[in-house]
Parts: structure tokens; sequence; C-alpha cells
């Protein structure tokens, strides 16, 4: 019994390795204008699905993230709040858990998140490899200009800073 809390303990960190590692020997990498994102059509905590066309026309970060991963969960309170500040200039923050309902249902109930968060499961592992993540690292985050075209990508942390510099010339 004492060893699942130790596992969960040991994924984080290696969880957290990986997303430092990525994002130091990887780094950020800013894409060509015509690097596009592959089509996902996945369900929301109501079961109700969604695809990128739902947020046609809008600056779009995609963060892929789970429960267990700590930075992951650090991420969060500043997405919260770049969405209210920037959402009505058109960010669109859009939220893949990378497992199953239940621990995001779970965790959700805790915090009140101002944008959509969709359930991949482990489908969502290629979905975000498909969009650069090859090393598989979480968080990961992509973001997509209003034309939909992949500009930006990052495993690991995405701070702040980074996302406005990024994001107010699109906007």
């Amino acid at each position: 019994m004492k060893t699942t809390p130790l596992l969960i303990v040991l994924a984080a960190v290696i969880a957290l390795a990986t997303g430092a590692l990525a994002q130091r020997f990887i780094g950020s990498k800013t894409l060509t204008a015509s690097s596009t994102l592959p089509e996902f059509n996945l369900p929301d905590l109501q079961g109700s699905n969604h695809s990128l066309a739902d947020w046609k026309g809008k600056v779009i970060i995609i963060n892929f993230w789970a429960t267990w991963c700590p930075p992951c969960r650090k991420e969060i309170p500043e997405f919260i709040a770049l969405q209210k500040q920037y959402g009505d200039k058109g960010l669109q923050f859009i939220g893949i858990a990378l497992e199953e309902k239940q621990p995001v249902a779970e965790f959700i109930h805790s915090i009140t998140i101002n944008y959509p968060i969709l359930v991949a499961g482990d489908s969502g592992i290629e979905l975000a490899r498909q969009m650069g993540n090859v090393i598989g690292a979480v968080p990961f985050s992509v973001v997509l200009d209003r034309q939909g075209r992949i500009v930006h990508s990052q495993p690991g942390e995405l701070s702040r800073d980074t996302i406005i510099e990024i994001i107010e010339p699109l906007l």
C-alpha cells in the first residue's frame, strides 16, 4: 500500500525532470508559418466533443498537461490569469489532459479554470507528438495564430513573459 504514493511521487519527479531537460536541450521552438495543427475531436468533462474549429479565428494556446505533473499544475493559475486578461482580445487557452476523466474532474473541482479542458487520455500523447513533442514532455504547449498555424511550441513550463511576448503581436 505504501508503494502507490511512492510511485506517484516517482512519476511526478520523472515528468518534472523530463520537462526541465527538454526545455534545456530542445528549448522552445518557433515554427514556420506553414506549420499546421492536426485536427482533433476530444470530449470535455461534460462529454461534449470539441474540435479546433470551435475556436477558429482566435489565437490559441494548447497546453498538454496531467494532474500528476507538478509543473503542469504550476502553470494553470497563470493561464487562468492570462485567459482573463486577453480573452476579450481573441486569446483562447485549451487544456488537453493526458489522462482519464476521473482524476481530471477531481482536480478541476478544486480549482476554477476559465478555459476549456478536454480529456484525451493516451491518445493525447500521439496528438502532442504530431505537434512536435518528440520526447513526450509534460507539460507541452503549442501556440497557434488566428489562421490556425503553429507559430511556437515548447516542452516544459511556459512562462507568463514568454506567452505575452508570443501572443501580443498576434492579437
